[in-house]
């Protein structure tokens, strides 16, 4: 049996980095905890898109303090709610098709296992709740229905505001905190955690389990971390600094933050101390230049997730070819038939995701070739061109290599 761990700096780190809120208190919970009791938790993500990022990274990172004090730990897979989608706070949501979802989650748990362990003595399990979900009948479905009201339902603040603006909200809507509700029941859950964005389906989950176990249901939510681009990070968007990312583009997407971000970056990616947060903060409010902060929480993102040597290579990359502009070290080698155009060199060789995607790039003078930005979309590659760079973005270098 596996033993429960009462570390207190541990489960300090749980109840209070990057915590918005416990429900129905940290004081509760921490009892809980302290009480050598081995206790359940899950977090669930639908797949909505193919990429975690480190947004998800803060519960994944919570999920693996848990693992660590040895409690049971699900990583929950939404593959039946993903067919609803959770209400959106500005339109309803593209219900996805099953090949859609696996095509998306076809790579998540390598990605969450650079955070947590799925295999050991303890490893986290690995669930989907279409095993629950689908197997509910329309009896089921009414019985689920009836333990909430549409009154409820609308204090919702995403409905709330659409119900204001005009815009309709369909009845399966309604249906999805049901269901993501339902996974705790199914699971005989203890605690949840999620996004602040989840409050509302997690505490409906809360009353549901308390209907249907007659037990207490912990909540946690986390603090939202913004994408570089300062909306939310999304998987549907595909904004985020993604698990899946190289360590050097991952460190380039955290350079690209804010200075006003730097703070929170901290807090919520890294595992640097509060204390030492804090007198970064009172040394850029004393005029220490921001930069020097930025570049260190870039340095200790990639070294959460990508381990310590990745993050060194990651930053002597960003110094040598983002901040002194030189080309790096290695570059991979292209091969380029005489003739192609460069639109198709672009797609073919995975530097632009369709040819509208290397269009738009080259259009922007995004694209350039030995540093000489390239307008011509149509532009037919020669020997003239061989053993030339070609740059498309920041970060991505490649020698061109013409073949007959």
């Amino acid at each position: 049996m596996t033993k429960i761990i009462a570390d207190e700096k541990l489960i300090d780190e749980f109840l209070e980095r990057g915590v918005e809120a416990i429900y129905p208190s940290k004081e509760a919970f921490r009892k809980k905890l302290m009480s050598g009791e081995r206790l359940k938790i899950y977090e669930g993500f639908d797949p909505t898109g193919p990429h975690l990022h480190v947004g998800h990274a803060m519960g994944i990172r919570a999920l693996g303090i848990l693992q660590k004090l040895g409690h049971e730990v699900i990583f929950l897979v939404g593959d039946y709610t993903a067919k609803v989608g959770d209400p959106d706070k500005d339109t309803t949501r593209k219900m996805l098709t099953d090949e859609e979802i696996e095509n998306n989650m076809s790579s998540w748990k390598k990605q969450a296992g650079q955070l947590i362990d799925f295999d050991g003595k303890n490893p986290v399990r690995f669930e989907r709740n279409y095993k629950w979900l689908s197997k509910l009948k329309l009896n089921d479905l009414i019985q689920l229905m009836s333990n909430i009201t549409v009154q409820r339902m609308l204090e919702r603040d995403m409905f709330e505001r659409r119900i204001k603006e005009g815009d309709p909200i369909r009845l399966h809507e309604f249906i999805y905190p049901l269901m993501q509700g339902y996974d705790g029941v199914a699971m005989e859950v203890d605690m949840e955690i999620g996004g602040t964005d989840q409050t509302f389906n997690m505490l409906v989950g809360r009353d549901l389990i308390k209907s249907y176990l007659g037990k207490e249901k912990f909540v946690r939510t986390n603090k939202m971390m913004d994408a570089p681009d300062g909306r939310t990070m999304s998987k549907t968007k595909g904004n985020g600094i993604n698990l899946a990312d190289s360590p050097e583009d991952m460190f380039g997407k955290a350079m690209s933050y804010s200075d006003e971000h730097i703070l929170s970056g901290f807090e919520l990616l890294t595992d640097v101390s509060m204390e030492e947060i804090e007198k970064m903060k009172l040394a850029m409010e004393k005029g220490e230049n921001p930069m020097i902060f930025k570049k260190k929480m870039a340095y200790e993102i990639v070294k959460i997730i990508k381990g310590e040597k990745a993050a060194e290579v990651a930053q002597k990359h960003f110094e040598q070819v983002i901040s002194k502009k030189e080309l790096p070290m290695d570059i991979s080698e292209i091969k380029v038939f005489i003739g192609e155009l460069l639109i198709d060199v672009l797609v073919k060789n995975e530097l632009a995701s369709s040819k509208a995607d290397a269009r738009r790039k080259i259009d922007q003078g995004g694209v350039k070739i030995d540093n000489e930005a390239i307008y011509d979309w149509q532009l037919k590659l020669d020997e003239n061109y061989s053993e030339k760079i070609i740059k498309v973005g920041k970060r991505e270098f490649r020698r061109i290599k013409i073949t007959k």
